[in-house]
């Protein structure tokens, strides 16, 4: 395990980019030195890979000529914009290849909620005249959801929020009961990105595939199936053909990849709206000047990932299984999120009852350990993970939450000091805790621990 001391907090992996003299000048400014990370706080534990992974040296070292002499833009028609344009084309080709697709079901934009945002709001928008039900499931991501809420609310769409089963897995069957004729659109993630959970993405398109057939419906007929595939990249099978979806969204800062890029593949025959309007880049659907060093980055990133996923997961699922353990024997009144056999291998998902969550994370990277209580991008929110709720557990086990994801730097020994130092974290804060162990009766929790004022939010929202 890397060392704890309290004045300087480096990541030693993310440093190097090799020995080569050429290769370090082409760097440029970035400066991928120790003495950059001075004001920094401390060598430490890292464990909210799902929040984002540090690039990969090879990553890195792929994307480093587009900053220097691959500078052209794409769309130019001499010399300079060919080398751009080409290797655009070859990252598109070898994106399509890992997802069993032809390079022009390709789209490349600037983030996954970009893409998500894409597909829902893209297709829903181009079909509206053949329908206006959108069926999701209650644990997306926010970039998902968001935008539904956006199509209900201002753009007169119905939407369906399948609720997913207590171990956090929807069922084809809820899927299937919620279709109708004027149903356009169904998005259902690939996994969690709270809980891990792996959802049945090749079970629910066989169901809409048959439900097409007996509605006299083609191929390139709604309800078309998008499956937010972000956090299952490193450790799953993306073969889309496979997995019978017409959309999947991915992008580069789950992979080990440059942040800044997504992608979507959008199966050949189903139509969209852009949401994004300019040069028509991307066949006219994502305009602006191609972001080249990250689209090469996340194809290198993406191929390297799948390439070695199943070694890393066979690693991590006993990685996985040991933090487990360790938290539910040290532990007390710890309860696991999610299903144990159906997720992916490094998430580690528990409620501590008694506890706010956040207040574990501040006592946890004084420590020089980081993990989150949920999703990083709802980090500023107050409100309970929504995920949790949708398992059936109370507001005292959603505030309680925490997430450890793991990842190819994780090591044991680094297990081994997160669980000691989270065990004394949790008996130094329910010594001064005002939360009761109430198990599931919202009522047992003491509400004026969560907002000033003892109005809590949920609360709050009604008046």
């Amino acid at each position: 395990m890397r060392k704890i001391n309290n004045k300087k907090r480096i990541y030693p992996h993310t440093l190097s980019v090799g020995k080569n003299k050429n290769l370090q000048k082409r760097t440029l400014d970035f400066n991928l030195q120790k003495n950059q990370f001075k004001n920094t706080k401390s060598v430490g534990v890292y464990l909210d890979n799902a929040a984002a992974t540090a690039t990969d040296p090879e990553v890195l070292k792929a994307m480093l000529p587009y900053f220097g002499d691959v500078f052209g833009n794409p769309s130019a028609l001499h010399q300079d914009g060919r080398v751009a344009k080409n290797a655009l084309f070859e990252a598109r080709k070898k994106v399509a290849k890992i997802l069993n697709a032809d390079a022009g079901e390709i789209i490349f934009c600037g983030s996954g909620t970009e893409s998500d945002n894409l597909a829902i709001l893209g297709v829903s928008r181009f079909y509206k005249n053949k329908g206006n039900h959108l069926i999701s499931t209650n644990i997306e991501h926010h970039a998902v959801l968001n935008s539904l809420e956006r199509l209900q609310k201002k753009e007169n769409f119905s939407v369906t929020l399948a609720p997913v089963k207590k171990n956090g897995i929807i069922s084809a069957e809820e899927i299937l009961k919620n279709i109708n004729k004027g149903t356009i659109l169904i998005s259902v993630m690939h996994a969690n990105n709270e809980i891990g959970t792996i959802q049945p993405i090749k079970e629910i398109s066989e169901i809409i595939k048959k439900w097409k057939k007996d509605n006299m419906r083609s191929v390139n007929d709604p309800p078309f199936f998008h499956t937010d595939a972000c956090q299952a990249a490193g450790y799953l099978d993306l073969d889309v053909k496979k997995l019978g979806v017409d959309l999947m969204t991915l992008n580069g800062s789950k992979i080990y990849g440059p942040k800044g890029v997504g992608v979507l593949y959008i199966r050949r025959g189903v139509q969209m709206e852009p949401i994004i309007f300019g040069g028509g880049q991307e066949r006219n659907l994502r305009s602006g000047t191609e972001n080249l060093a990250g689209v090469v980055g996340f194809a290198k990133a993406l191929e390297m990932v799948q390439k070695n996923k199943n070694k890393e997961n066979a690693r991590l699922e006993k990685l996985q299984k040991y933090f487990f353990q360790q938290v539910l024997n040290t532990i007390p009144s710890v309860v696991i999120n999610g299903d144990l056999k159906n997720r992916l291998p490094g998430n580690v998902n528990v409620s501590i009852l008694g506890i706010e969550g956040e207040a574990m994370l501040l006592y946890l990277d004084e420590r020089g350990i980081s993990a989150s209580t949920g999703s990083a991008c709802d980090s500023s929110r107050l409100e309970p993970s929504h995920v949790i709720l949708a398992l059936g557990q109370s507001y005292e086990y959603a505030h309680g939450s925490l997430r450890f994801s793991m990842g190819k730097h994780t090591t044991k020994m680094e297990i081994d000091y997160t669980v000691k130092a989270l065990k004394e974290v949790v008996e130094k804060l329910r010594k001064i805790s005002p939360l009761g162990f109430g198990g599931k009766n919202n009522s047992k929790v003491n509400k004026k621990a969560f907002v000033s004022g003892g109005l809590p939010h949920w609360e709050r929202k009604n008046k």
